[in-house]
């Protein structure tokens, strides 16, 4: 079985693959002073519930944005797993140009994405990552990378309103009452604000791209709250929310086919 790892700034994705399906998927708070036997106490007690163990996993691969935690989670695999992971941006050979001046600036997360989604979706396509940060990515044709957006999520947009002024009260992202506009105190006003906006924010963003790209599109979103905007726009064309980890298990096949390939020669 395979163990799919999705390390993001805010939540980590842990996802168990049997060759056949998904078998179980979960995620955790992102922290990177996590050690190898914090992950592999808390990945025993939720692999138990369904009936699996930790010795059933015998493949790992990892992406991550957060690389001061690499050290511990790569841990994990060898001494728990007995593997060596797969890390993206290390030992793994993406198959995805990268049509930007500096490819090593793009974010592992937003290459897997990629990946995923020209397995099921015809290009050119524009991908959104809803987390810490909504990025905007576009994927053309043949699958390459060609650039994006990124700009502050929803959840970090709430956060700021109430860290920067001392009578907004820390609230929960959530749609507006039967799609209302204007709040009528001040909570239902912040949910107001921060969802339309950012809705306008999805809206714009795509429009925009299209214009420049000049070519129809394909819009796929994905990541933690990609579910709030369903219903509330008509840009985005796919909700998608296992389009990563579909990439991560199509790199781990195609380079374990690689590497079967290599030994046999």
């Amino acid at each position: 079985m395979l163990l799919a790892i999705d390390t993001g700034n805010t939540n980590t994705l842990f996802a168990v693959h049997d060759g056949e399906k998904w078998r179980a998927q979960w995620r955790s708070a992102t922290d990177s002073t996590k050690t190898a036997d914090d992950y592999a106490v808390w990945l025993t007690a939720l692999l138990t519930m369904e009936n699996l163990k930790l010795s059933d996993i015998d493949d790992c691969i990892i992406s991550t944005v957060v690389p001061q935690g690499l050290f511990n989670m790569r841990n994990f695999a060898r001494r728990y797993l007995g593997v060596e992971p797969f890390v993206i941006g290390e030992n793994v050979v993406l198959g995805v140009e990268v049509r930007i001046p500096k490819p090593s600036e793009v974010g592992a997360d937003r290459l897997v994405n990629a990946v995923g989604a020209k397995v099921c979706y015809e290009g050119p396509l524009i991908i959104i990552d809803s987390g810490t940060a909504t990025t905007f990515d576009v994927v053309g044709t043949d699958g390459a990378f060609e650039g994006g957006v990124i700009s502050p999520g929803i959840n970090l947009s709430m956060r700021a309103l109430h860290d920067a002024s001392a009578k907004l009260p820390r609230v929960a992202i959530q749609k507006p009452d039967q799609g209302k506009v204007i709040g009528t105190d001040t909570v239902t006003a912040m949910h107001s604000g921060v969802f339309w906006g950012y809705m306008e924010l999805i809206d714009g963003i795509i429009r925009r791209i299209k214009d420049e790209y000049g070519r129809d599109m394909t819009v796929v979103a994905t990541g933690g709250v990609h579910s709030l905007f369903e219903g509330a726009t008509r840009s985005i064309d796919h909700f998608d929310p296992d389009l990563t980890i579909r990439g991560l298990l199509v790199l781990y096949e195609r380079n374990l086919a690689a590497a079967s390939s290599e030994n046999k020669s």
